[in-house]
């Protein structure tokens, strides 16, 4: 089916449907919501190029991730969140153009994307504290959604967050709630702003408790599985060993069960273990009625949904303010975690 085809199904002209198709702003909602439908039902797949060379647009966006943090790449957490962007990238008719740079020619890039046109829009990745390339885009002009926030950074930008301080304070809370009062924090990198905030949330928690902090229990690094077995290992052998850990990523939160295990613990009875749970598609934790790990747990596929959402719609409109969303978390319950041993 062509446009034409569709507009006369629909009792539309073409180019109702087509500046409904591309989401511009002067549709109403409901208008695009039918053509949308409709699209669906007929299976209509716009020309790109026809599409492009309409618009002015190359239907594309950009994530471009830096060499130093390239292992994001292959994490399923990254591979979650653009499958999530990617379902409303497709129903728009927009390509995903994923971009390795050298972290010394990132401005440079960035400014050649504008240059070229390649994309319409960028999504901000792993967003550190004072994140510069926030004002670069602002200064470029180029329509941009950070997935995460830049806590030190005071220019207006669009994000899609969850609320990580909150997470983690009500995570360790429930620890502590259990009776631990030696829990230790396996957390990213904290030089990004997601694992800051988990640290704030993690910190809070314990002042809330009444416990005291120690350096030797808490620990930052790429959130892989090795990462956390080593550090747990380190701190069990200590003279006064955690009984519990809060721990930053599912996939470090194995590395902890794997480490418990080969002390010859049992996890949930000596030592407890609540992870932050991005509900991920190909790494399931248990399932919804049953979940192995506690802990806090929010959809990154969802995220990654609303990024794409808002940056479409900052393509579409330009000079509309700054759009945020913040995705909700729940604690759930599981096996990990029980009472402190006495």
């Amino acid at each position: 089916m062509n446009l034409k085809q569709l507009s006369e199904q629909l009792g539309l002209s073409q180019t109702t449907v087509s500046r409904a198709l591309n989401g511009y702003p002067e549709v109403s909602e409901k208008t695009r919501e039918r053509v949308r439908q409709a699209a669906l039902a007929f299976n209509y797949k716009p020309n790109t190029r026809a599409r492009s060379l309409a618009t002015g647009r190359a239907m594309a966006i950009g994530h471009v991730i830096p060499v130093s943090t390239q292992q994001e790449m292959v994490n399923p957490i990254f591979g979650d969140f653009v499958t999530g962007a990617g379902e409303i990238y497709s129903q728009h008719g927009y390509d995903m153009m994923l971009s390795l740079v050298p972290d010394r020619d990132e401005e440079s890039f960035y400014r050649d994307l504008k240059i070229k046109g390649n994309v319409d829009g960028i999504v901000v990745h792993s967003p550190s504290m004072d994140d510069p390339r926030i004002a670069l885009l602002n200064e470029l002009g180029l329509p941009y959604v950070v997935h995460g926030r830049a806590s030190s950074v005071t220019l207006p930008y669009s994000w899609v967050d969850v609320a990580n301080a909150s997470a983690f304070e009500e995570m360790t809370g429930h620890l502590a709630g259990l009776g631990h009062r030696r829990i230790a924090l396996i957390n990213g990198i904290e030089t990004l702003d997601f694992a800051h905030r988990r640290r704030r949330g993690f910190l809070h928690a314990l002042r809330d408790a009444g416990l005291e902090a120690d350096d030797d229990l808490m620990v930052s690094s790429d959130m892989t599985e090795s990462f956390g077995f080593n550090e747990t290992r380190r701190m069990l052998a200590l003279p006064n060993p955690p009984t519990a850990f809060a721990v930053a990523s599912l996939i470090t939160a194995l590395g902890v069960r794997r480490a418990i295990e080969q002390a010859g613990l049992t996890v949930g009875r000596d030592v407890s273990v609540a992870t932050f749970d991005d509900d991920l598609s190909y790494l399931r934790n248990g399932t919804e009625d049953a979940p192995v790990f506690s802990g806090v747990r929010s959809s990154v596929r969802e995220a990654g949904r609303r990024v794409g959402a808002i940056l479409l719609s900052r393509i579409s409109n330009p000079t509309a303010l700054p759009a945020s969303e913040m995705i909700p978390f729940r604690l759930v319950t599981g096996t990990t975690s029980g009472p402190a041993p006495s």
